[in-house]
């Protein structure tokens, strides 16, 4: 999962959230360097990427990816499930979307000296650019997938993927809509 869904299935824990975040940024062992709390959200973090990667509906969409973008295909599938979920937020929250992101800011910029360095300059250009909010629409997915074709070392398709939404979005809103209310489920059950 991407950024968005990993602040959506934190709960209302402010350290859950932020370990949940931070789950791409932390590999390997997770020792005592973390307050219980982050560490518990960087556990379920990992735990939702397992479950997500096992779910039948995230491996359906994954399979309709076009085979040349490899395995990439997840990495596009996580991010065009944040752009279903962005789109569609009023159908699972409450609150609306700006509201949420503006408390899940405050929240990191709470806890931003537990951050890893490369998420603490993150954040910061993510909440002030919007980029979360920009996922709502197709054009910023497409910026999106062009940011993290650019971060990566090697070469890469994820640039092009921006088509394969175009190209398969009902198929890909239908798996969503039925994977959201499973991995909600699923890590309801975590958080208690």
């Amino acid at each position: 999962m991407n950024h968005l869904m990993h602040l959506f299935l934190s709960g209302n824990d402010p350290e859950i959230l932020v370990g949940n975040l931070m789950g791409d940024f932390v590999k390997g062992r997770l020792d005592e360097r973390f307050p219980p709390g982050i560490r518990r959200g960087l556990k379920i973090h990992r735990k939702i990427d397992s479950f997500a990667a096992g779910n039948e509906h995230f491996l359906r969409s994954k399979h309709c990816i076009d085979l040349r973008y490899g395995h990439f295909r997840a990495v596009l599938v996580d991010i065009f499930y944040d752009h279903f979920l962005a789109r569609n937020w009023n159908d699972y929250s409450p609150l609306s979307l700006e509201e949420f992101l503006g408390n899940s800011h405050q929240t990191l910029a709470r806890f931003e000296d537990q951050l890893p360095p490369r998420l603490q300059e993150l954040v910061p250009r993510m909440f002030s650019r919007h980029w979360l909010i920009a996922y709502r629409e197709p054009a910023g997915i497409e910026t999106a997938l062009r940011r993290m074709s650019e971060r990566l070392a090697r070469q890469n398709p994820l640039a092009e993927g921006f088509g394969e939404l175009l190209k398969k979005s009902e198929l890909l809103l239908r798996d969503f809509r039925a994977f959201l209310p499973e991995i909600y489920a699923y890590t309801n059950s975590l958080l208690r």
